[in-house]
C-alpha cells in the first residue's frame, strides 16, 4: 500500500511537472563601445569593453476555458552600469492573464509608448544604438524597483493587423510619492508585410507632471530587402530631459548574399543647448545563424562621434 501510494504521488508530481510551460530566453552581447573625448565612458579612456546577460524566466499554464496565465522574471547583469554591473540581479515580476486576443499585465508591465512599433526602428549594429531623443517614461523595468509599492496595469488586443495597448503606472500606489500617475496608449497597422503605420501618446511621462510625449510612425517596404520609415516626436514638454521635437529618417537594405545587412538614420532635433540640430549614423549587421555580428558609428547633436562594435547571440 505503501508503495502504491508513493508511486501514486510520483505520478502526479511528474504530470505535473509535464503539464507546466517554464522556459528560458534572452541574448548575451559583447564587444566595444567608444566616445569621442570620453564623454560617457566616466573616466578618461575613450573604449570600453561592454557586455549584457539577460535571461527571462516565463512560467505559463492553460484553463479548459482557453484562458492563459503567465508571469515573467528576468535577471540581467551589465557591465559598467550600477549594482548590474557587479552582479545578475533578479527585477520586478509581472502577471498576465490572455484570453480571446486580449492580455492583461500586473505588475512591472511593458508599457504602451514603450512598446510602441517603429519607435526604436532607427537604432543599429549589434548594440543597437541610436542618438534619437525619445523623452521621460516608464518602461518594462530590468532591474528591481526602486520603491517596492510602484504598480502598473497594461492592457494589450490584437485583431487581424491592428495591435492596440493602454497602460497605466502608480509610482507608488501608497500615495507617498508626489509623483503623478502615467498614462499610455499605441496602436500600429500593418498592411501587406509592406506598409507599417504606429502612433502612440503618454500623459505624466516618468511620473513628471505635464509631461505629454507624443510619437508617429510609418515605415514602408520600397523592395523585398529594402525599408524606409520615417518617425517624429514631440518630447517639446519634457523639460527634465530637454528632448525637444524630433524627426527621424532611417532605412535597411538588405544584401544579395541575405545575411548582410546595411541601415542608417538621419535625426533633426530642435532642443536647446544643442551644438547642431542634426545626428546621424551608419550601421552594419551580419547574421551568422543565431548570432549576428554588428557594428555603427554616430554623430550626435553634441558634434561628437561615438561607435561600437560587437556581437549578439540570442537563445
Amino acid at each position: 500500500m505503501k508503495k502504491a501510494l508513493i508511486a501514486s504521488t510520483a505520478l502526479v508530481l511528474t504530470a505535473g511537472v509535464a503539464a507546466a510551460d517554464v522556459t528560458i530566453s534572452g541574448y548575451g552581447r559583447t564587444g566595444v563601445i567608444y566616445y569621442e573625448d570620453g564623454l560617457l565612458t566616466g573616466g578618461n579612456n575613450d573604449s570600453q569593453i561592454i557586455s549584457r546577460l539577460r535571461m527571462n524566466i516565463d512560467a505559463a499554464t492553460s484553463t479548459d476555458q482557453g484562458v492563459d496565465f503567465g508571469a515573467r522574471f528576468r535577471i540581467q547583469w551589465d557591465q559598467n552600469s550600477g549594482s548590474r554591473g557587479e552582479q545578475a540581479e533578479l527585477n520586478a515580476g509581472k502577471l498576465y492573464i490572455t484570453a480571446s486576443g486580449m492580455t492583461v499585465e500586473i505588475g512591472n508591465v511593458d508599457t504602451a509608448f514603450d512598446s510602441a512599433a517603429l519607435l526604436y526602428g532607427s537604432e543599429l549594429g549589434s548594440f543597437d544604438r541610436d542618438l534619437v531623443r525619445r523623452g521621460s517614461f516608464f518602461a518594462y523595468n530590468t532591474g528591481a524597483y526602486s520603491d517596492e509599492n510602484r504598480v502598473g496595469v497594461a492592457v494589450k488586443y490584437a485583431i487581424a493587423d491592428v495591435n492596440l495597448m493602454a497602460s497605466y503606472v502608480d509610482p507608488d500606489q501608497t500615495g507617498a510619492l508626489t509623483d503623478d500617475e502615467e498614462f499610455a496608449i499605441s496602436a500600429s497597422y500593418t498592411w501587406n508585410d509592406r506598409l507599417e503605420l504606429s502612433g502612440a501618446a503618454v500623459m505624466d511621462g516618468s511620473g513628471i507632471a505635464d509631461n505629454d510625449v507624443y510619437f508617429v510612425g510609418a515605415r514602408y517596404a520600397v523592395m523585398p530587402n529594402a525599408r524606409v520609415g520615417l518617425n517624429f516626436i514631440d518630447a517639446d514638454n519634457d523639460t527634465a530631459a530637454d528632448a525637444g521635437r524630433t524627426f527621424a529618417l532611417y532605412g535597411d537594405y538588405t544584401l544579395a548574399d541575405g545575411m548582410t545587412n546595411i541601415e542608417a538614420y538621419v535625426a533633426n532635433n530642435d532642443a536647446t543647448g544643442n551644438d547642431t540640430d542634426n545626428a546621424f549614423g551608419i550601421g552594419v549587421n551580419y547574421d551568422l545563424g543565431g548570432a549576428r555580428l554588428g557594428a555603427s558609428v554616430h554623430r550626435g547633436y553634441d558634434e561628437r562621434v561615438t561607435a561600437d562594435m560587437g556581437v549578439r547571440f540570442d537563445f
